[in-house]
């Protein structure tokens, strides 16, 4: 894999594209973009998948918090000189990647928004709580093996395999590694994003909320308030898939994505 900035990534695609940024959540990495990654390319886009740091083939930047990877991702950005992109985020990836967008106003041309959150009364799901918990953290990252979580995540994603699976649980690879995703979910709280009301709306850009209808950790009431407070958005809700869309519905959601890109961003500018 490449590497700017200190984050490896995956690209697909012409390298003079168009450019889609795809930030992955917690616990993937770029792995999880590879069908979309084939679907830009397809269709001339540059598609650009880094792995957070502490994830995948990046190595971790301790303290892994929330404002330290949206600064890692702006210097990633910034070294590769991808902007103005359109930008595809998924779970963790939403919070870092749609508070990125926002402090860099024309950053973004395009949003794609999946089973994220970015709302200031947000609550965390049980998993979050536990993370979130002294002790408790620690007793799960440090007591996490291979096989007990190929099993969690086969049990959230039939589609999850094997190849997934050893993707993902490089992020418990170290100590660093399972620290940092204490440090990550420890470091911020949803209050926060009270002085972010209003700006996603305020880029002025095209947006696709995508959603699995069961998602049991952001569910898809989120789909609706999102699509709610950006009125220009489309909305995609997917029966029967659950939070992990691109290993429930890999061909649907890369086709979903590349299509809304393609369709609604021209050469440069929103259509």
């Amino acid at each position: 894999m490449k590497s700017a900035a200190g984050l490896a990534y995956r690209e697909s695609g012409p390298a003079d594209g168009p450019v889609a940024l795809l930030v992955h959540g917690y616990p993937e990495s770029s792995w999880m973009w590879a069908p979309l990654l084939d679907a830009l390319a397809d269709a001339g886009w540059r598609g650009v998948a880094p792995d957070l740091a502490g994830y995948g083939d990046s190595p971790p930047a301790p303290p892994g918090t929330w404002q330290r990877h949206v600064e890692s991702l702006e210097r990633f950005v910034a070294e590769l000189g991808l902007a103005p992109v359109a930008l595809v985020v998924h779970d963790w990836g939403g919070l870092i990647g749609l508070r990125w967008a926002c402090d860099h106003p024309g950053a973004a041309r395009a949003l794609v928004i999946s089973d994220t959150g970015f709302f200031p009364d947000g609550r965390w799901h049980g998993l979050a709580d536990a993370l979130r918990t002294p002790g408790t953290g620690e007793e799960f990252v440090d007591g996490m093996t291979r096989e007990g979580f190929a099993a969690g995540l086969r049990a959230m994603a039939m589609g999850m395999d094997d190849t997934a699976a050893d993707e993902y649980f490089k992020a418990f690879g170290d100590e660093p590694r399972r620290r940092g995703q204490l440090e990550l979910y420890r470091s911020g709280e949803f209050a926060e994003l009270a002085a972010y009301e209003g700006r996603l709306a305020a880029l002025g850009v095209p947006a696709l909320i995508l959603w699995g209808s069961e998602d049991p950790f952001a569910p898809v009431a989120g789909a609706h308030r999102f699509a709610k407070e950006l009125p220009a958005a489309v909305l995609a809700v997917l029966d029967e898939a659950g939070h992990f869309l691109m290993e429930d519905e890999p061909e649907r959601v890369a086709r979903e994505i590349a299509d809304f890109i393609t369709s609604r961003v021209r050469a440069g500018q929103p259509a």
